[in-house]
């Protein structure tokens, strides 16, 4: 059957929204088909690809909690602990399991040590999801190698500012091969480090670029779903300078 698209490329579509019909490939969890046709099944960003043999639909959440993927880098807070693990909050519908395992190098007693004196309630950690299969909680680790620009770890009273977004925001400040976090990092001359459970890591020269480097991320957050981004967070963020002087 010819396709048939009832929505243009980048077009904001809600839950129940047609999309396609016909012979069209869905590369998205979000998408459903029924019959011949294909429906949203979240508020997301349409994104069309043809050539000259298919056409491809995918959908990017607008909206949304963070679902953890074993390899994702996140950055959590821990909000409790037990005899050898801590429970952390990592914006996700599950909570996730630390293990003194997947802490420590050395052998570990529960009768005569405290989880305490490595990781807090309160504390930031710098994390990798280790295994999830919505079986059960997913489970992190801070040890092995990671993406990120730094090791895993606890995150120490000045080693930068961790600031919040939506989870399903994050591509778009990635953005292509890196494209606006690389660009954020050169404009604002600071350390960025994503989470992909929507929080975000940043360290700065100067409270002065930390403030920019904080208004041109909620300015992608805010603004996602439009062209044109990078060159007009570029702008905000040299418009920023200029006018505090760094």
């Amino acid at each position: 059957m010819p396709v048939k698209l009832y929505v243009e490329n980048r077009q904001v579509v809600v839950p129940g929204d047609v999309i396609a019909e016909g012979d069209v490939e869905a590369s998205s969890p979000y998408l459903e088909r029924v019959g011949q046709k294909l429906y949203s099944t979240i508020l997301g960003l349409v994104m069309v690809s043809k050539d000259q043999k298919k056409t491809s639909i995918n959908i990017i959440p607008l909206e949304g909690p963070y679902i953890p993927k074993p390899g994702d880098i996140v950055i959590g807070i821990v909000t409790d602990y037990g005899l050898t693990h801590w429970e952390v909050d990592i914006r996700a519908p599950y909570r996730a399991i630390l293990t003194v395992q997947e802490v420590l190098d050395h052998p570990f007693n529960p009768a005569v040590d405290d989880l305490r004196r490595y990781l807090d309630v309160g504390d930031y950690v710098l994390a990798k999801v280790a295994a999830f299969d919505r079986t059960r909680d997913p489970l992190l680790t801070i040890k092995g190698s990671s993406k990120a620009r730094r090791p895993l770890g606890r995150i120490g009273e000045g080693e930068g500012l961790v600031v919040e977004v939506k989870p399903s925001r994050i591509p778009r400040i990635i953005g292509k091969r890196a494209s606006m976090i690389n660009m954020l990092m050169e404009e604002t001359k600071c350390d960025i480090i994503v989470g992909q459970n929507g929080r975000i890591l940043i360290k700065c020269p100067s409270k002065e670029l930390e403030e920019i480097a904080v208004l041109a991320i909620k300015m992608i957050e805010r603004e996602a779903h439009t062209t044109g981004l990078t060159e007009r967070v570029k702008e905000l963020i040299r418009r920023e300078r200029e006018k505090r002087g760094v």
